[in-house]
């Protein structure tokens, strides 16, 4: 029996040859999809969603002139932040001030980490670990939007984050795993 016949031994109709080629021509074409550009896409949409978040929990750097100079101080938490902490979320185990400044900062730090690719595998860690403690204490029904935040955090923590980062740099003068 030749490959083009089936168990009967007759030949399959053109039209299921054609569909079974075009379909194994297009998973061939998107098997080739190189991994970093998967991770360059993952690394910025998920830097981009912790970012914004982080953004409306501060309110912007403070600036003073004193003696004719300026004085540029951090960036501090934001009244509505630190009432969303206390009211809405609740988190157990943690004052609501403490968790307000540690999530302001893990928004701000991890993701400029993922985004240049640096202790990448770390980084999206952490924010795995935040995308956990969101769905599990604050926000249990919005599972299908941290599925998602999952998935590509969990993504980037197996596979790095590619070719185009410094985490590859590293390696790659170093010796050194990302």
């Amino acid at each position: 029996m030749t490959s083009d016949e089936n168990t009967t031994g007759t030949k399959p109709p053109k039209l299921q040859q054609t569909l079974t080629t075009l379909t194994e021509q297009g998973i061939s074409l998107m098997e080739r999809i190189p991994q970093w550009t998967i991770a360059i896409l993952a690394r910025f949409s998920i830097a981009a969603v912790f970012w914004k978040s982080g953004q409306t929990k501060i309110q912007g750097f403070a600036i003073d002139i004193i003696e004719g100079r300026f004085d540029i101080g951090w960036p501090a938490l934001s009244d509505s932040a630190i009432f969303l902490f206390e009211e809405e979320y609740g988190l157990p185990f943690i004052p609501a001030d403490i968790a307000a400044v540690l999530a302001a900062a893990a928004e701000h730090i991890l993701p400029v980490l993922i985004l240049v690719g640096l202790a990448t595998r770390f980084a999206s860690l952490g924010l795995f670990v935040m995308t956990l403690v969101i769905e599990i204490f604050v926000y249990p029904d919005a599972y299908p939007t941290h599925g998602v935040w999952a998935a590509v955090l969990l993504f980037l923590m197996a596979y790095g984050p590619g070719r185009y980062s410094l985490d590859h740099l590293v390696k790659g003068r170093f010796g050194s795993a990302s």
